[in-house]
């Protein structure tokens, strides 16, 4: 848990302490306090996520792939973020990742190699075929709906409420989302305890 959500958290308070900051004058090299939330927020969740990645690896020796996949992620966007300092670019950014990987994961259907497996092979073992399939689509879905909410959210909310609403509201979707897999994890072969 702190190691998926402690970056998750540490970037919601960096992102208020960001705008807090550029508000005293702290920041003045950023273009608004908007900005200012995005960088310093960003800047926090790739070195915690640098960070867990590391403690993860000293306490088992091995690193899975979605973590891998998932900071690499985190250090490129972020980076972006960092780098560009465009709010436009930060509330599109969910919906560029969304997009890229409901297309990774409906491409290997496609070719017949279940992406997901690839990368959450060892975290579900004893998952059938077609227990990958069925799971990568249901990912894939996931993923455009996200996209399509994230698209809805920038339009119609303010930056800080979306903002809110893509820490907290994807957060609580995705993990609903996860939990509601497990009929279909345990119907295809994974032991569930």
């Amino acid at each position: 848990m702190v190691i998926n959500f402690g970056p998750l958290l540490l970037f919601f308070a960096a992102s208020k302490a960001g705008k807090t900051l550029f508000e005293r004058g702290d920041l003045p090299g950023l273009a608004d306090a908007e900005v200012a939330s995005a960088v310093v927020g960003t800047g926090v969740f790739i070195l915690a996520s640098l960070l867990a990645a590391i403690w993860h690896y000293a306490k088992t020796r091995h690193l899975p792939a979605a973590m891998i996949f998932t900071t690499i992620i985190v250090v490129l966007f972020g980076g972006l973020t960092i780098w560009l300092q465009d709010k436009a670019f930060i509330q599109l950014k969910p919906s560029i990742i969304y997009g890229a990987f409901a297309a990774l994961l409906l491409g290997g259907l496609a070719t017949g190699r279940p992406t997901l497996q690839l990368v959450m092979g060892d975290a579900l073992p004893g998952l059938s075929e077609r227990g990958w399939r069925l799971l990568t689509r249901n990912w894939a879905l996931m993923f455009i709906a996200l996209l399509g909410a994230n698209e809805a959210a920038r339009r119609l909310l303010s930056y800080d409420d979306w903002l809110s609403f893509k820490v907290w509201g994807v957060t609580i979707a995705i993990f609903a989302f996860t939990m509601a897999q497990a009929p279909l994890l345990a119907r295809h072969g994974v032991k569930l305890d």
